[in-house]
């Protein structure tokens, strides 16, 4: 699978990579099916410990299902590179002639496809339980795919920076929870403003242009991580 990775170029090699990437998790879907696991779990378990409660349960609502998002795309960011690391084929594409950015954008989107997309798709089933309306989730699921993936690029960066450490899935932890809140904070809270007759245009306009700088800066950033792992 490595050598046909090599032998692409342009977006042939992005295309081969994403494949491979969606295949390998397809093959190993019980990590994958792990991390939605916790996602409805965490989500689930706070209204058993804050009551049932409707106006406090839609208020604490937006921010319950976004960390439970956060920290279950946290489980799976470890192994977006170890398996190709620990296989040697992390090198290999490293010292193909395609520009790194190519192939390290294909993974990043994998990611999301796996772990991020799901969370999505499964955020209004676990706003229902919230009591929040129709307006309001379709708020929610806005931000989830504005915020997700850029959760991917920031996490794809700690990731590559932490490839082969000791302790790895601890320091990825504390690199990237920081990182992760001010989406956090505006995602959940274009939910709050939304519930509060206030304009979202703010939020989500600072959650668009938290994904295109970080689809720009984030790639690059991963790329040179990888070379220093490796090196």
């Amino acid at each position: 699978m490595s050598a046909a990775i090599e032998t692409k170029v342009g977006g042939n090699a992005f295309t081969a990579v994403l494949r491979r990437d969606l295949l390998l998790a397809w093959r190993t879907r019980a990590d994958l099916l792990i991390a939605l696991s916790f996602f409805l779990v965490v989500a689930s378990l706070f209204p058993f410990g804050v009551g049932a409660e409707t106006n406090q349960l839609r208020a604490i609502g937006p921010g319950v299902v976004w960390v439970a998002a956060l920290l279950a795309t946290l489980l799976a960011l470890p192994r977006m590179f170890s398996q190709d690391f620990e296989s040697g084929v992390l090198e290999q594409l490293l010292l193909s002639p395609e520009p790194p950015i190519v192939w390290v954008l294909a993974k990043i989107l994998s990611h999301w496809l796996a772990t991020g997309a799901p969370l999505v798709l499964m955020a209004p089933l676990l706003a229902l339980m919230y009591g929040l309306q129709a307006d309001e989730i379709g708020v929610l699921v806005a931000t989830l795919a504005l915020g997700t993936p850029i959760l991917s690029l920031i996490g794809a960066v700690g990731a590559a920076l932490t490839l082969g450490l000791r302790g790895a899935g601890s320091l990825l932890a504390l690199l990237v929870l920081p990182l992760f809140v001010p989406v956090l904070v505006f995602g959940a809270g274009a939910v709050d403003a939304y519930a509060g007759s206030m304009s979202i245009k703010a939020h989500l306009l600072l959650m668009g242009g938290g994904l295109l700088g970080a689809l720009a800066l984030a790639p690059f950033a991963c790329a040179a991580s990888l070379r220093l792992a490796l090196e």
